[in-house]
């Protein structure tokens, strides 16, 4: 009887004492505040913009070939992770003027997650913080569209983040 406790038992026991103390990792989904700004700061660069008109799409137009200056369309859009939510637009390899500073907007942004909202200034379309609506955001690629108020149109631009 004590062979039969000895190798029923204590295993049993053991497995209890032992097994039962783990702790179950639960993964954790990233907010879109994470995805948008990563741990402290995080830039992003546009890449492309779909202009929807009345219904119809331009399809994708590389934000080169967009008639965009070029000195706008490889600008940097950092944003922070901060109490502030600051926002810094810095020039690219492209300054519109030799003698204009590195960053030339400093702003804040807001992101609302009840309606995926995220509120930014883009100097492409106005010099003031503009309404968009998120239409995909991961790690890598950030999606808005502005939908003009009066008219059946908007604007969807594709960011990429930069590493």
């Amino acid at each position: 009887m004590k062979t039969l406790l000895r190798f029923i038992l204590l295993p049993v026991l053991c497995g209890v004492l032992f097994g039962g103390c783990s702790e179950r990792l639960e993964p954790k989904p990233l907010t879109y505040t994470q995805l948008l700004t990563g741990t402290t700061k995080k830039s992003w660069r546009v890449v492309s913009v779909i202009i929807n008109d009345n219904g119809q799409s331009s399809g994708v137009i590389p934000i080169q070939q967009a008639g965009i200056p070029a000195c706008f369309a490889d600008d940097l859009y950092t944003f922070y992770a901060n109490d502030e939510r600051r926002l810094e637009i810095s020039e690219g390899a492209t300054k519109c003027s030799p003698n204009d500073p590195d960053i030339y907007v400093t702003d804040s942004w807001i992101l609302v997650n009840a309606n995926a909202s995220l509120e930014f200034v883009l100097p492409i379309l106005a010099g003031f913080p503009i309404p968009f609506t998120i239409k995909n955001l991961t790690g890598d690629v950030l999606t808005v569209e502005y939908y003009f108020g009066d008219v059946n149109a908007s604007y969807r631009f594709t960011f990429n983040a930069v590493r």
